[in-house]
């Protein structure tokens, strides 16, 4: 129950969701998201798309996505999000929505919060605990393509839990982007004296770097493996950017929901599946006459210590789709700060 009972509901501006992660551990909590979701407390079912076109004619989506968490988080919710490749131009961020959050007991909306800056941080947080579960050698050399609100989430937390980082390379289509992004950026890279190199291309950014983050909105593939140095981690946020030979090639793979990744056509290890390219962890082979991938295993395996790498030279490509559940977990523990500190605005119901 929230505390004025079944006739309020709590809201959350995304002040209040930023104010209330500063008080939170977001990477702990992904952690134990993943803990949860490899012992089985968990229930992702699979995400509802709408697409169609406005009234410009410009591509848009939809996305509805449920999610609960047992143990010792024990929440359900969902989480809606929508986008607009074109809203930049306006000066509009791509993506927005709302996540809610259903009370235990009765399972009405207990809380609704502003959802795109969890959606952001959760990513980033999946990002960064790869980073800290798969690093060989130091990762020193960070590589970073797309300049937008993911990019800034990324830098933000990876610069706060990987101490070692000391040089960021960037691209983007963009100068502007990327020159808005280093004026965010400029106080917290000098203090922990850290350098920013704009490249001239994507490639120049990739083959330096110990690990690459693309966050952009293509959907075609330019990655090659061949710009990826030894021990190199891939961390496929934006899920087009790698071509299929770093699916081929790669040392190893980990998704964080195969039943997600292989669900989703429209996406490069989905659409690979679909075609009978890739094997999921567990699945028998085909016996088709091509090339077979088998995907090596799950972020949440490599919490519980049952994988992860094994060879400071592996190259390892990360695939995370993306998990409701993850934004479930970390909204509520923003909703508990928000409890006990006062924040929000509530409701009539």
């Amino acid at each position: 129950m929230n505390e004025s009972g079944n006739n309020k509901i709590l809201y959350l501006s995304s002040k209040d969701v930023e104010a209330a992660c500063q008080q939170l551990d977001t990477v702990a909590i992904i952690r134990e998201m993943f803990t949860l979701h490899a012992r089985g407390e968990t229930k992702l079912p699979d995400e509802a798309y709408l697409g169609w076109a406005n009234e410009l004619d410009e591509p848009v989506r939809s996305l509805n996505m449920p999610g609960y968490l047992g143990g010792s988080i024990h929440m359900a919710g969902t989480k809606i999000i929508n986008g607009n490749i074109a809203n930049p131009t306006r000066g509009l961020p791509r993506a927005s929505g709302l996540t809610l959050l259903y009370d235990n007991t009765t399972v009405q909306v207990a809380c609704i919060m502003e959802g795109a800056s969890i959606s952001s941080l959760r990513t980033a947080c999946v990002t960064t605990l790869s980073m800290e579960l798969l690093r060989g050698k130091a990762i020193e050399h960070i590589a970073i393509i797309g300049a937008g609100v993911l990019a800034l989430a990324h830098i933000r937390l990876v610069i706060q839990h990987i101490a070692t980082v000391r040089q960021i390379s960037i691209y983007d289509f963009s100068t502007a982007r990327i020159d808005a992004l280093y004026a965010q950026l400029s106080p917290l890279l000098q203090e922990h004296q850290i350098s920013w190199h704009v490249a001239s291309s994507a490639e120049m950014a990739v083959r330096p770097a110990q690990c690459i983050i693309p966050v952009t909105t293509t959907v075609v593939g330019y990655i090659p493996f061949s710009w990826l140095q030894p021990g190199a981690i891939l961390v496929n946020v934006s899920l087009d950017d790698v071509l299929p030979d770093v699916v081929f090639q790669a040392d190893k793979i980990f998704v964080d929901d195969w039943n997600l990744v292989k669900a989703d056509s429209r996406r490069l290890l989905g659409r690979m599946y679909q075609a009978g390219e890739i094997l999921g962890p567990e699945e028998a082979e085909t016996g088709t006459s091509g090339q077979q991938r088998r995907i090596d295993g799950l972020l949440g395996s490599i919490v519980l210590g049952k994988a992860g790498r094994t060879d400071e030279d592996e190259i390892i490509l990360v695939n995370p789709f993306g998990m409701a559940i993850a934004d479930i977990a970390i909204a509520s523990h923003v909703y508990q700060v928000a409890l006990q500190s006062g924040l929000g605005l509530w409701l009539e119901r």
